[in-house]
């Protein structure tokens, strides 16, 4: 089987979720081949990881130039996996680094490129919420090496324990400082206790029915109990209720977790448009015309200060219980 490339996202110790749902995907369309870009020793530290999630070949793309620009370096190890391996596709996580990096080797190779895709099947089409989530389409590129980012949350990672992964080594060039964006500083967003929005399982958001930011209480403590992250509307961000690192929408960052809970969200497009692929969604509204409640599995008219505290308390009882 050919292989299929998957961008590894890291933190340089450990790999993010998104990653291992983007083997899984690669699995469908061939054999998956991991490429990691970091510094020196970055690619041992991973590959067992790696391997463990259906990596079949690990490439390592290693300099100290890959921490010190953005983009640039992720597009250069790909390029040259491409022109190495052969790939049947390349897979990235649709994030707002990823996308990037997609757009630009797509560029690169002169090849078809597919954005955010939320499902993809062994024929290489993939299936995209378009439009502000208005429409659902099927896609493929008849063009070059298929370049494709995936929502993070649309594939279940799939472990296969004692798997094994062969070493390779791709030889980065140095990166042009007059043709790339350098790093002059990292500062990590304070996330707390809970899990990164787009690789949490469980989302619970608030929305401008939460009625400002000491209304968000309720939300994090729902969000706790569940295990889960916190997210946002554009309104209740735009209104100040919560920063803008949480927002769940078009603008925002998008999720496909297995729960979804909305708290006082209306459900304007933009925001469907970030969250309308999660497994299973309940939403809590007053109004019983909101949209989110149609699209909702669960929905409950009601006001969120009332249901979401005994939300939170049955949760607790039955963890206590178990």
């Amino acid at each position: 089987m050919p292989d299929v490339l998957v961008l590894v996202d890291h933190d340089g110790e450990r790999v993010h979720k998104s990653t291992y749902e983007l083997l899984s995907a690669a699995g469908r369309l061939g054999d998956p081949a991991a490429v990691v870009v970091g510094t020196p020793g970055t690619a041992a530290r991973l590959a067992q990881s790696l391997a463990r999630y259906g990596a079949t070949t690990v490439h390592a793309a290693e300099s100290t130039d890959a921490a010190e620009f953005l983009a640039t370096p992720a597009v250069d190890a790909l390029q040259l996996a491409v022109r190495e391996a052969s790939p049947a596709a390349v897979l990235i996580a649709a994030t707002a680094d990823g996308n990037e990096v997609a757009g630009r080797l797509a560029a690169r190779l002169d090849a078809g490129l597919l954005i955010d895709a939320v499902d993809l099947d062994s024929s290489g089409v993939a299936t995209q919420v378009v439009f502000g989530g208005s429409y659902t389409v099927r896609s493929q590129v008849t063009r070059g090496v298929p370049v494709i980012t995936v929502r993070p949350g649309a594939f279940e990672p799939e472990e296969r324990p004692g798997g094994q992964a062969v070493r390779r080594t791709l030889a980065l060039p140095a990166a042009d400082p007059a043709a790339s964006a350098r790093v002059t500083a990292r500062r990590a967003a304070p996330t707390g206790d809970r899990p990164e929005l787009t690789e949490a399982s469980v989302v619970v958001s608030g929305g401008r029915g939460v009625g400002g930011a000491d209304g968000f209480k309720v939300v994090e403590e729902l969000a706790d109990a569940l295990g889960g992250a916190v997210g946002a509307s554009r309104a209740a961000v735009d209104a100040g209720y919560y920063p803008h690192q949480f927002q769940v929408g078009q603008t925002g960052k998008s999720v496909s977790p297995q729960l979804y809970v909305a708290l006082g969200i209306s459900g304007a497009i933009q925001h469907l448009a970030g969250m309308q692929t999660s497994k299973t969604i309940v939403a809590v509204n007053k109004d019983p015309e909101a949209p989110i409640l149609g699209l909702a599995d669960y929905a409950v008219v009601g006001d969120l200060f009332a249901v979401a505290p005994q939300l939170t308390q049955e949760v607790a009882a039955r963890r206590t219980a178990g």
